[in-house]
């Protein structure tokens, strides 16, 4: 009779990693960005968000438990489309996606580290605190340091508690004036703001990469999933209000790079914003560890090689190529684009991947047990918020429909090239049993006579 070894995740520590993984560096970009567009509507914009990630993440899990694998949304892409051209081009485009969100979170840590410094007031000084944290955590890559990785439990609980007290501190300082429907913007702005807002939650996917961790997936996948992002929908909604009825909406929109500290000076002064600045700049260096290692580690992997090794465990398996040219492609983002502008993109093309993954869980529906209605609606849900985004964001960035189009076309270049060149293919996997059957039944068979 033999034991079998308990597994690492349980529903408390399932939720603990999609909360640790949603409540990053997201929350610390778009607070000022989104309230920039939806003004104290964001709130608003704020529920709709998680409403559209609930439903994507009802989604996912439902693939995760019928396709339990570590290459998470490429994965369920493969597994949607087939193993060909298409998806192997947004399994590209998925890859591309990480790399602005990374540059992202990375100008965001350049923006907020600035603020130590009063009279660094240039883009100057931005750009190379944000190349500096990228390529300090690249470095620590190359070298494989566990220790970064155990931290990320600490690090979780330090920006959980910086921002419950800075929220319910600020609770007891909000002026409800502030927050009045008279003051607001349009309504149409709460869904001009909607892919910043979902941005916020966009690391809820994280939790399905732990599927093969899990104990008893079948119950605890869609539990924990709906527990964390019910978890931060409140804790973002009571940041928002917290932040808006602090702040004059003209000063949310000229500190917008850095609203959630230039919040707390009205409760804790001006160490509150220090203390605030300090907590994003953690939140965005633990982010980057943990993206670059996804990135560079899984998603490079896959959409280069279409497979991934036997073994692929955390600083395992050394993809040195992957993390140097990964940095190389998030340079000229971090130089050329101001925060607002990586934002939007990224934004944009998470939702977009986001689409098509619950687009092709269409197709499979059936296998995963999967309500249709639910994920027609979070194929809605998000295609709706992405093109409210690039409609509202093209009068500033009118080349932004022509960027996005362009991103895929590389990808889709990309994918054909690596079949013509590299003779490779994205392949699934996670192969079940059928489908293993179905391949080995002429083999066994062998010809009628």
């Amino acid at each position: 009779m033999t034991v079998q070894q308990k597994k690492a995740f349980g529903l408390l520590s399932a939720v603990f990693l999609g909360i640790g993984s949603m409540v990053g560096a997201g929350i610390f970009i778009v607070i000022g960005q989104a309230g920039a567009i939806a003004g104290n509507l964001v709130t608003v914009s704020f529920v709709i968000g998680g409403i559209i990630a609930l439903l994507c993440g009802y989604s996912l899990a439902k693939l995760a438990i019928r396709y339990p694998s570590r290459g998470g949304i490429i994965e369920y892409l493969v597994q949607g489309y087939g193993e060909g051209v298409f998806s192997g081009a947004l399994g590209v485009m998925f890859y591309f996606s990480q790399l602005v969100a990374l540059a992202a979170v990375a100008k965001s840590f350049g923006t907020y580290a600035a603020t130590w410094f009063p009279d660094c007031t240039h883009s100057l000084c931005t750009n190379l605190f944000a190349l500096g944290i990228l390529f300090f955590f690249v470095i620590i890559n190359f070298a494989g340091a566990a220790m970064i990785a155990k931290a990320e439990n600490l690090i979780v609980f330090i920006k959980l508690t910086a921002l419950l007290i800075f929220t319910i501190a600020a609770l007891w300082f909000i002026d409800p004036a502030r927050l009045a429907v008279a003051k607001a913007p349009d309504a149409v702005h709460i869904l001009y703001a909607l892919g910043l807002t979902f941005f916020a939650y966009q690391g809820f996917s994280v939790i399905t990469n732990s599927v093969e961790d899990m104990q008893d997936p079948n119950k605890t996948m869609l539990r924990s999933m709906v527990l964390a992002i019910l978890i931060v929908a409140g804790l973002y909604i009571a940041v928002a209000v917290a932040v808006f009825g602090n702040l004059p909406l003209a000063t949310i929109i000229k500190a917008q790079d850095y609203a959630l500290a230039e919040a707390a000076r009205p409760a804790f002064g001006e160490w509150g914003f220090k203390i605030m600045a300090a907590t994003a700049l953690l939140a965005t260096a633990s982010a980057i560890n943990a993206t670059l290692y996804s990135v560079t580690q899984i998603s490079y992997t896959l959409a280069k090689e279409g497979d991934l090794p036997e073994v692929y465990e955390y600083y395992i398996y050394h993809n040195t190529e992957g993390l140097l040219v990964s940095a190389l492609l998030i340079v000229p983002l971090l130089l050329f684009l101001d925060l607002a502008q990586i934002a939007t993109v990224a934004s944009i093309a998470v939702l977009l991947v986001q689409g098509f993954t619950h687009l092709g869980h269409l197709k499979r529906r059936r296998e995963t047990g999967a309500h249709s209605w639910v994920i027609v609606l979070a194929v809605l849900g998000t295609f709706t918020a992405a093109g409210y985004a690039v409609v509202y964001t093209s009068e500033k960035m009118p080349y932004l429909g022509y960027e996005i189009v362009g991103m895929f076309l590389l990808a889709l270049s990309v994918e054909v090239l690596l079949r013509l060149f590299n003779q490779r293919r994205i392949s699934k996997q996670f192969i079940s049993a059928l489908e293993t059957l179905k391949e080995d039944l002429p083999l066994r068979s062998g010809p009628l006579k």
